[in-house]
């Protein structure tokens, strides 16, 4: 695959212009902002007023159990599993121990497929919830899932078909070049499919900081691939780092024709 070459703005993260790209194929769109926490949802109803409840109550079990265990906001590392805690801080733990990192390395995922399954218990046969570029997805078609990786020529030119049968699925991107969370590698994206939204979001921080850590492009997204493998429950994995694309377990790329608007 050899994509034209485009300049690609690294503010389009920040200011979340990729989301101008998405087909909301009959959907109603619903945008909920709180303080870190910013979502797009994708649904059959305007769902506004019951995602920012629930954006509220997730984010207040995370401050509440914040305070009483610093650690789970601060280690990099896997914290033990804590049986009494609320199922959102159970999930990001269990996350963090399956892919080697933190528990906050899974909160975006977390948040997003929490309130994506509370909308569907509510009624929301179709649903997709965006936080951050992590995605909780669920809908009765196939869709197509565009990378952004930042600089990279590939970036918008490179995506994921996701079967209907596959879903509800989680698909979750680290950037070691692009975006405000911690990463300790040089990936323009880590992209990472699973059945667990969380565990998505942690395996891809985990596997974007071993890109990078090798010595060359090449070698780093080889390790990073390796090291995929050894992560449970994972369905596939595209790195991209430059001009360079690598990819592992069961994906199916596909071409994509978008433009920045």
């Amino acid at each position: 695959m050899k994509p034209n070459k485009q300049k690609v703005n690294p503010e389009s993260y920040s200011d979340r212009v990729y989301r101008k790209l998405v087909n909301h194929a009959g959907l109603v769109s619903t945008r909920i902002r709180i303080e870190e926490t910013d979502l797009h949802i994708l649904a059959e109803q305007d769902v506004t007023e019951q995602a920012t409840d629930l954006v509220l109550q997730y984010r207040a079990q995370l401050e509440s159990y914040i305070v009483k265990n610093p650690r789970f906001s601060a280690s990099l590392d896997p914290l033990q599993e804590d049986k009494i805690a609320p199922p959102l801080i159970r999930d990001m733990l269990k996350a963090g121990v399956a892919a080697g990192v933190g528990p906050m390395a899974a909160v975006a995922g977390s948040i997003a497929e929490y309130v994506g399954k509370e909308l569907m218990l509510a009624g929301s046969r179709e649903v997709m919830v965006e936080n951050g570029g992590d995605i909780f997805l669920q809908r009765e078609q196939d869709c197509s899932i565009a990378i952004f990786a930042g600089e990279s020529s590939l970036s918008y030119k490179l995506g994921l078909r996701i079967a209907s049968a596959r879903m509800p699925v989680g698909i979750c991107t680290s950037s070691g070049t692009v975006g405000h969370s911690l990463s300790f590698g040089n990936a323009d994206s880590v992209t990472v499919i699973s059945k667990s939204t969380p565990l998505a979001d942690a395996a891809a921080t985990r596997l974007g900081n071993e890109v990078g850590r090798a010595g060359d492009t090449r070698a780093g997204i080889r390790k990073g691939l390796e090291k995929a493998a050894e992560i449970p429950e994972i369905i596939g994995v595209v790195v991209i780092c430059g001009e360079l694309m690598g990819a592992f377990g069961d994906v199916e790329l596909i071409r994509i024709d978008l433009q920045e608007e």
